[in-house]
């Protein structure tokens, strides 16, 4: 176990890391970009990214590769730019009646990819029809969840053998403003789904882990309640306020930072916009910890800026 795992396992567990956890992550299209000059950057914050890639053999994973692919579910995916993720095109599920005779598919193979839940159910019917689903609430929306999570808790099953301590999951909840599908019916039909899945991680010991991007502020205690012990929220949907109200003391965040703010923002702006977030947030016993994603649209010179930040504020002592 590395540094900053450690660091990040005493922060959801509330015991007095000696620093604030920080990870720092550049999308493939970031890299592809800069280049060297990019390189060159991070190499001189070894304390926050000690392991550049080699340019030479760029780590891209299959769906950030331009072109199209059709997954194990027949949802087919398609990406126009290089380092950038596909998204779903082709959903194999556009009548109701189809749900009825999906077949689970039958992979063992421990994958599981960003977007494992909830958003399966939009890749497999489309947006419109799911949400037809479930304003109506009809029979077949139990049984394509149900499907889901079967198939999901057979990978969980045979990832966990292969797992260290913290077992990461994703899926984005929310909208910009809040749940597409409301509250009270994420909790009706989601929290059980969720509940059941992460059981089987709690159960063998591990630390459950959640990214989710979009305003789920409502819903975080669900989540805690559901075996989560540390979710990665937008500071921006979310807002800071909503944030320190739900979570400060009660649920440990991996906060995301405002990447909506970083193409644009001025060196000193995104300084005040760590230090904000940092000054609210902290307790010296823990439940925090910072998430900085780079995209390809974010200036070298703000990338230094939020290295500097990050390099600053993790060793904060309000």
């Amino acid at each position: 176990m590395d540094r900053q795992q450690q660091l990040l396992i005493q922060a959801m567990t509330y015991q007095h890391p000696e620093e604030i956890p920080v990870s720092f992550g550049m999308l493939p299209a970031a890299w592809l970009r800069y280049g060297e000059e990019l390189l060159r950057l991070v190499r001189d914050y070894p304390d926050i990214l000690p392991n550049p890639p080699d340019l030479d053999h760029l780590p891209i994973p299959d769906s950030y590769h331009v072109g199209s692919f059709t997954d194990e579910w027949g949802c087919v995916w398609e990406n126009l730019e290089e380092g950038m993720e596909s998204i779903v095109t082709g959903h194999p599920l556009p009548n109701r009646e189809d749900i009825r005779t999906l077949q689970i598919p039958q992979n063992r193979d421990g994958r599981l990819p960003h977007g494992f839940m909830y958003l399966r159910l939009l890749d497999l019917r489309g947006f419109e029809e799911a949400m037809l689903d479930f304003a109506e609430e009809c029979e077949e929306l139990q049984i394509l969840i149900d499907k889901v999570v079967e198939y999901n808790c057979r990978q969980i099953e045979a990832a966990l053998p292969r797992m260290g301590p913290v077992v990461y999951f994703g899926d984005d909840l929310g909208m910009q403003k809040g749940l597409a599908i409301g509250p009270a019916k994420w909790r009706k039909y989601l929290k059980p789904a969720f509940a059941r899945m992460y059981a089987m991680v709690k159960a063998a010991g591990r630390y459950v882990y959640m990214h989710t991007d979009g305003m789920i502020y409502e819903i975080m205690p669900d989540l805690r309640e559901c075996g989560v012990d540390m979710v990665n929220p937008q500071f921006r949907a979310n807002g800071l306020d909503n944030l320190v109200r739900v979570c400060r003391g009660k649920i440990p965040i991996n906060l995301d930072l405002d990447r909506q703010l970083f193409p644009f923002a001025t060196p000193s702006q995104l300084d005040s916009h760590v230090r904000e977030a940092v000054e609210a947030l902290y307790l010296p016993e823990g439940g925090l910890g910072l998430n900085i994603e780079i995209g390809r649209d974010v200036p070298l010179e703000n990338i230094a800026a939020l290295l500097e930040a990050a390099r600053k504020y993790r060793s904060y002592r309000g």
